[in-house]
């Protein structure tokens, strides 16, 4: 399938470019020129999100989401040793983040690659290698560069409130799985450019309007927090959560009543389950109670609209996250569905 084959390769495309809440002025210049390709316009709101527009067959509106912004970091402080201490950008534990590879991108324009590691980093070296607890205040980022001093990484450019950016380590198996960090939400933006493709191809016409958000803060809570006044309703495409007692899986679509900050719209969610019930489509309803969203996020910046939430289930969510073409495919069914094409 056409449509799937691109929707992989503009993950890997996506995952690749580095973009923590904030930091997203590269990857929205490549969202924005995917759908400039297909024929659709768009625009950026003052936070630096865009809004691409898709015209329906009626003037009803309604708003899409998803979101580009990844979990990352920022510089702390910088150790005398020479190494960093850093900050969260999003909700992350230690212990996924690990040892993995990242990129320091100072605010001058250069970039610096680096390694996530505990204190005690070595069982060799450190009698606590194994049980000092892998909390923010024991991290450090260890640069790979030959830096000594305090001194020597400020003579490199970095600075405290630097960006950084974890690497994703995207690879697609034979039996259809995608694995790599940022798939929340990218996988989910990968299939709504999909989605424009092969409308553009298609000449396909939604029924209503679509205004679709692209945000740039989702994972620090207020991506969606302002929308434009004419929508009427807001489907969020992010991840679905799979694990403990939840139906979901990486082959499904998952419907969200209820995250951690209460139900989704009542009538919206019960018209997503009806479709992929009368359509066909494996799909899981399921809770989220550790979990919330860019409708989250609308609703309670005010915002005078419903909202309901679907996506892939991706395993190990703001981890070493994985998901399957199935779940893929199973989201953009709906999708459709829901749009009218």
């Amino acid at each position: 399938m056409e449509t799937m084959e691109y929707i992989i390769k503009t993950i890997e495309r996506l995952v690749n470019i580095p973009s923590p809440s904030g930091f997203t002025g590269e990857v929205m210049a490549f969202v924005e020129e995917e759908a400039k390709s297909f024929g659709y316009s768009s625009e950026y709101t003052n936070k630096g999100g865009l809004i691409i527009t898709v015209q329906g067959k009626n003037e009803r509106v309604a708003g899409i989401l998803a979101h580009v912004d990844t979990l990352g970091a920022m510089v702390r402080s910088i150790d005398a040793e020479g190494t960093l201490k850093f900050t969260l950008v999003g909700g992350y534990t230690m212990h996924s983040v690990e040892g993995a590879y990242c990129s320091i991108h100072t605010r001058d324009g250069r970039k610096y690659t680096g390694t996530i590691l505990v204190k005690s980093p070595s069982v060799h070296s450190y009698d606590d290698a194994r049980t000092l607890e892998r909390a923010e205040r024991n991290m450090l980022i260890r640069i790979d560069e030959p830096v000594k001093s305090r001194e020597d990484v400020l003579a490199l450019g970095i600075e405290n409130g630097d960006y950084i950016s974890f690497d994703a380590n995207f690879q697609y198996t034979e039996g259809g799985f995608i694995k790599s960090r940022h798939l929340d939400d990218k996988a989910s933006v990968a299939l709504i450019l999909g989605m424009l493709k092969e409308m553009s191809k298609q000449h396909a016409v939604p029924d209503s309007t679509l205004k679709i958000l692209i945000s740039n803060y989702e994972e620090v809570g207020f991506g969606a927090s302002w929308v434009p006044q004419d929508i009427t309703e807001l489907l969020a495409v992010d991840m679905g959560v799979v694990g403990d007692d939840l139906n979901g899986s990486e082959y499904k679509v998952s419907i969200c009543a209820k995250d951690s900050r209460g139900p989704y719209d009542y009538g919206m969610t019960s018209r997503l389950i009806a479709l992929a019930k009368e359509n066909g489509v494996d799909y899981a309803v399921d809770i989220f109670p550790h979990y919330a969203s860019d409708v989250s996020a609308a609703l309670s910046g005010g915002n005078n609209v419903r909202g309901a939430l679907i996506g892939q289930g991706v395993h190990a969510s703001h981890g070493m996250e994985r998901t399957h073409r199935s779940g893929l495919e199973n989201t953009l069914k709906l999708l459709k569905l829901y749009i009218g094409v």
